[in-house]
């Protein structure tokens, strides 16, 4: 039998099951983008193909959370947000390097589901009134002047908005506005000379995470059906599908 491209055997759901049911931020972002796919992925273990690994911006992750640990562990501001006249520091805290891992992150249960809902984060800072910031570090390279306006990036801000509320359900005190470290790749240098060089800047989103319970709701409803969602009309996975089995 030949495999199916994408495809999953972990954490299918099973209505039979009185165990919890894990949801990570990643798939209630794709049941915002397609119910279809994510049905297939959640039902039946046939999940998108997978896309190329960023390894450039993982690299730029790695580093910036070493950077910010340093200032973690000394409890004080990080130059940027000096430049930036943001008054807070790294959060230390026990389970930080639980929260950043993947596979594992902020967790929360939700009863009214039985969901165990999780988001992996990159970066926690806390203000002087004791409010958690969630931070979320994005590379890029571009010329173009760096907005949360594009239309791809709303789903940057329900990223944090999720977090804010898991954060929110774990009984921490969590402000609104959240923060972009946004690493742009300098692309004016004369010459490569073995490195790439970055000009990092902080953009501030307020976030409003009153959708997130919803969306849980939306995403218990689905699974329970029997009956295959329809494809969402922008999804270019469902298009494609839908165009090839026309020859097939």
């Amino acid at each position: 039998m030949t495999p199916i491209i994408g495809q999953r055997f972990r954490n299918l759901y099973d209505s039979k099951s009185p165990e919890p049911f894990r949801v990570s931020r990643s798939k209630i972002e794709l049941f915002s983008e397609c119910v279809r796919c994510f049905y297939l992925d959640r039902k039946f273990g046939v999940g998108r193909p997978p896309g190329f690994p960023f390894t450039l911006n993982s690299a730029v992750d790695t580093l910036l959370k070493k950077e910010f640990d340093i200032h973690r562990m000394r409890g004080t501001r990080h130059p940027l947000m000096e430049a930036y006249g943001l008054d807070a520091v790294p959060f230390n805290h026990g389970m930080i390097n639980e929260w950043r891992e993947n596979f594992k992150g902020v967790q929360y249960y939700h009863p009214k589901t039985n969901f165990i809902v999780t988001g992996a984060v990159d970066d926690v800072w806390v203000n002087p009134a004791g409010e958690l910031i969630v931070v979320d570090y994005k590379a890029t390279s571009t010329n173009a002047e760096i907005t949360l306006d594009v239309e791809y990036r709303g789903s940057y801000k329900r990223q944090m908005e999720i977090y804010q509320w898991l954060l929110r359900r774990n009984g921490f005190a969590v402000s609104d506005t959240g923060y972009f470290v946004y690493a742009n790749g300098d692309k004016d240098k004369e010459a490569f000379d073995g490195k790439l060089e970055f000009k990092v800047q902080l953009l501030s989103y307020k976030g409003n995470d009153s959708w997130v319970e919803g969306k849980l709701f939306e995403i218990a409803e689905c699974l329970k059906t029997d009956v295959l969602p329809s494809a969402s009309p922008r999804c270019e996975y469902c298009g494609y599908r839908n165009a090839a089995g026309k020859y097939e």
